[in-house]
């Protein structure tokens, strides 16, 4: 929205800063922090008079986790509430892939709230149907993926663009649609399957989305685009100021969300946020790379998939309890060592991720 204070520039003046999109993504980082802090602390104790109970605890988990009965869920609407309130106000809102992002986002919220309400309400683990949640989240996936097709410039629309190999893109056409979708949705599965520890999964998808955000400015340049050899995609530099305001508004919900947990995310926070990371992915082009960079998703995911297709063939379990972090801690790891350490694999592998920019 402030963009346009720009067009009363005539060079020089205060004014020319809000053309880059540096200066604004700063600005929205900080934006997204501040509001995180004044309005975090009011939030968390609205949530603790409204729920009660809090969020509900599963009697199949680790006896550890029974100590966070009563804690409140939902507050990923800090971390939403931040990102969106900063991005509406710095970004340019005539960009057609920062409404891709920001209505994947949304809908996502929307269907993590729907289960978090459920859950809350009934005190029940359930929540909304999983068929449900996922013909939702398809539906969603599936506007995503076409209209950022559409947006796509002509050589790319379709196109499948493979890390390292340079110049190389797959011509998927019309599978170009599904494969976005996959994308998405397992994007924000993921993350909603890695969030079940105090702060496990806001470090990662802060530093998976500042890496998705770095390469949606360099695809989102030209001169950048020669020098590495990598395909350009006019327009994603704005998602710079989507991924900026995200981050501020992690590091405010962190806050609050270090153990010991003050408040959970909540499916309300994870699908939404796992949707954000896919729905980047697809309208860069580096939907592959984000299984890199997201690698510790994946690993969550496939824990996941790995101990229900074993133990419906076999009737035994590969790991003590999925996803993995669980599995973790019934072997006897405490809470903190396996959230800082599954930040370090989140850290490292985000850098390879980022190092495919320059490998060709």
């Amino acid at each position: 929205m402030l963009y346009w204070l720009s067009g009363l520039s005539e060079g020089g003046d205060l004014f020319n800063l809000f053309r880059y999109i540096t200066f604004r993504a700063g600005a929205a980082f900080f934006t997204a922090l501040v509001f995180g802090f004044i309005f975090g602390r009011p939030l968390i104790n609205y949530l603790r008079r409204v729920q009660k109970k809090g969020q509900p605890i599963r009697d199949d988990g680790p006896q550890g986790h029974f100590v966070k009965a009563g804690t409140p869920t939902m507050g990923g609407i800090l971390i939403l509430a931040a990102l969106f309130f900063s991005t509406m106000l710095w970004a340019r809102l005539d960009n057609g892939y920062v409404w891709i992002v920001l209505l994947v986002t949304a809908g996502y919220a929307a269907i993590g709230f729907a289960d978090d309400y459920a859950k809350v309400s009934k005190q029940n683990t359930k929540g909304v149907s999983g068929r449900v949640r996922m013909a939702l989240g398809l539906a969603l996936a599936l506007i995503a993926a076409g209209w950022a097709m559409w947006l796509h410039p002509a050589g790319l629309s379709g196109q499948l663009a493979l890390p390292v190999f340079k110049d190389v893109l797959v011509n998927l056409w019309l599978l170009f649609i599904p494969f976005g979708m996959l994308v998405i949705v397992g994007s924000a599965n993921a993350v909603n399957l890695t969030d079940g520890l105090d702060g496990l999964a806001i470090m990662p998808v802060m530093i998976a989305a500042g890496t998705l955000g770095v390469i949606a400015y360099t695809v989102g340049r030209v001169d950048f685009t020669d020098y590495l050899g990598v395909h350009h995609v006019p327009g994603t530099g704005e998602i710079l100021i989507f991924v900026a305001a995200l981050i501020g508004g992690g590091l405010g919900f962190l806050w609050y969300n270090a153990p010991p947990a003050a408040v959970f995310m909540g499916d309300t926070g994870s699908l939404a946020l796992g949707g954000a990371l896919g729905a980047i992915a697809v309208v860069t082009k580096h939907e592959i790379v984000l299984a890199i960079v997201g690698g510790l998703f994946v690993v969550e995911a496939l824990s996941v998939i790995i101990q229900v297709a074993y133990f419906k063939r076999t009737g035994r379990r590969v790991f003590l309890m999925a996803p993995i972090h669980h599995h973790f801690e019934k072997k006897g790891w405490g809470e903190a060592q396996i959230v800082i350490r599954f930040w370090i694999i989140a850290l490292v592998l985000a850098l390879i991720g980022l190092a495919t920019l320059k490998l060709r």
